[in-house]
């Protein structure tokens, strides 16, 4: 009897999975597998905990509601915690799997497992086939090569738009046949080195993990609401639920594809209208698939001071007493503090805040901007590391912007954004 492995990472849905369809159509049993990898709960060179407490609970959550959404057809899924280079060779021997099927990464450190990954199962004579799930456009339908991709955003956007088309989405199977999976057995907040922080009741949006959740979520900014028709003037909003999709933390682990967005975008625009909105929430799919192309073009410049450039516009220094000001809301800025005070009890910021709070941090602070990635990375509870690490050296004037220094009147934003004070009044009482 063949087994396949489908090593779950972060793409944690049923729907739009080809790794996941793969596994089935190969094997005659398959086995969804989860692996903790205690290299994502370390502390990072930078003094921050890898992975948060916000973001290690919506893991849990959407791992709950993969395992109750894979055993309604049929199957569930394995836990596994330790190095994945062990522990993924160890459950395909015992199953005595020839093929694992995961998402293929395009991160330094994600590849750096991946590859070690597959040079241990090699040696037990078992496969890992890795299969572009995270992007809305297909990196081989791209009217370019990765290393011929523009390295600015418009360029990009005008060939691709005109170019390549995005592919249909993937429907979830109805049953899967699996070997007999143990009930769920997750570890603890604890036992992963981290203690649990509940959400602020003042949170824009009480985020819960899941795939349930993410398409109730797609279900309720597009149908319930039609907020979707408007997202275009309200999506620099700051306050409430509804100013924005929200749909990063579930994106960011994979819980929806960005193809299912793209998808029922357009069947939303068939069935009420195209507009600018409609348009523009493609748009902001279309930049994160941008930062994952350039992740696979410059593979580890996103991590270095100079980023993707020769010069380095900004300064190197590190002021404890600044960068504790910072994370704990206490800079001479109302409004920034207001957006890190959100982050610190939430996991959250707006579009806007983090634009700000990353410009201030580089400018008015001159500080090393990987410091402030390695804290977002902590922190936000839809971390995702090609648009972190991206947009963090945009706003460095180390990345893809063409303006190379991007400079943003905190004082005017703030005026602009938050004129009648609701957000300051809200998160610095």
């Amino acid at each position: 009897m063949k087994t396949a492995i489908v090593w779950f990472k972060t793409d944690l849905r049923l729907e739009d999975n080809e790794a996941l369809l793969k596994a089935i159509a190969h094997g005659d049993s398959v086995l969804p597998v989860y692996c903790f990898d205690d290299a994502e709960f370390r502390i990072t060179k930078y003094g921050y905990p890898k992975t948060g407490s916000f973001r290690a609970q919506f893991i849990l959550e959407s791992l709950i509601d993969l395992d109750a959404n894979l055993r309604k057809i049929g199957s569930g899924l394995l836990i596994l915690k330790g190095n994945p280079e062990v522990e993924i060779p160890k459950v395909a021997a015992q199953y005595k799997a020839q093929k694992v099927f995961a998402k293929r990464e395009v991160a330094y450190e994600e590849k750096k497992m991946e590859a070690k990954v597959q040079e241990a199962l090699f040696k037990i004579r078992c496969e890992l086939e890795t299969l572009s799930t995270s992007t809305m456009y297909h990196a081989e339908d791209l009217p370019f090569a990765i290393k011929n991709i523009p390295d600015v955003f418009t360029q990009f956007r005008r060939k691709t738009e005109l170019d390549a088309t995005v592919r249909a989405v993937f429907q979830k199977p109805d049953s899967i046949a699996s070997p007999e999976i143990p009930e769920l057995v997750l570890p603890t907040l604890k036992e992963l080195g981290l203690e649990y922080t509940p959400i602020d009741s003042r949170a824009a949006i009480q985020f819960k993990g899941g795939e349930t959740e993410a398409l109730a979520r797609l279900n309720h900014y597009f149908y319930e609401t039609k907020n979707l028709s408007v997202y275009k003037e309200t999506r620099n909003g700051m306050v409430g639920e509804d100013y924005s999709s929200k749909f990063s933390a579930w994106l960011a682990l994979g819980c929806i594809s960005p193809r299912t967005i793209y998808d029922q975008v357009k069947k939303y625009e068939e069935m009420h209208e195209a507009n600018e909105s409609t348009y523009w929430l493609v748009f902001e799919l279309l930049w994160r698939d941008f930062f994952r192309f350039m992740f696979k073009k410059y593979q580890t410049k996103f991590f270095l001071y100079a980023g993707i450039k020769t010069d380095k516009p900004n300064s190197k220094s590190l002021n404890e007493k600044l960068l504790s000001q910072w994370i704990n809301g206490a800079t001479d800025s109302h409004f920034i503090n207001a957006n890190m005070i959100e982050l610190k009890e939430t996991g959250f910021m707006s579009n806007r805040g983090r634009q700000n709070v990353a410009s201030y941090f580089c400018n008015e602070l001159n500080m090393d901007w990987r410091l402030g990635a390695a804290y977002f990375e902590s922190q936000l509870i839809d971390y995702d590391v090609c648009s972190n690490w991206g947009n963090w050296a945009y706003l460095a004037g180390v990345g893809n912007d063409p303006r190379k220094h991007r400079y943003f009147n905190i004082e005017k934003q703030a005026k602009d954004y938050d004129k009648d004070s609701v957000f300051r009044d809200l998160w610095l009482k």
